[in-house]
């Protein structure tokens, strides 16, 4: 995934971060060395509710708001974390 001059996102973002710490919020039974930038939400075991809550709480930890039809192409947590740095990033 091409995210022009600042490289691939790692599991070093502080947004990846964020959402590592809302999955666990989530999920606290879950090992955190278990939650990878490439494995989505469903690999961690989390049910519709759970990925809605880790969605919602990242959203209000970063203060945005991202169109739900946005979160069609979100495959794995490399990718929930680039559309919401897209949204964030413009963010003062």
């Amino acid at each position: 995934m091409d995210l022009g001059n600042h490289g691939p996102l790692t599991e070093r973002s502080p947004l990846f971060e964020t959402i590592r710490r809302n999955v666990l919020v989530v999920v606290p039974d879950l090992d955190p060395a278990e939650i990878t930038i490439d494995r989505s939400l469903s690999d961690l075991g989390c049910n519709s509710v759970d990925r809605a809550d880790v969605v919602t709480m990242t959203m209000e930890d970063l203060g945005i708001q991202v169109p739900v039809a946005e979160f069609a192409a979100v495959h794995d947590l490399r990718s929930l974390t680039a559309l919401l740095e897209r949204h964030h990033g413009g963010q003062g």
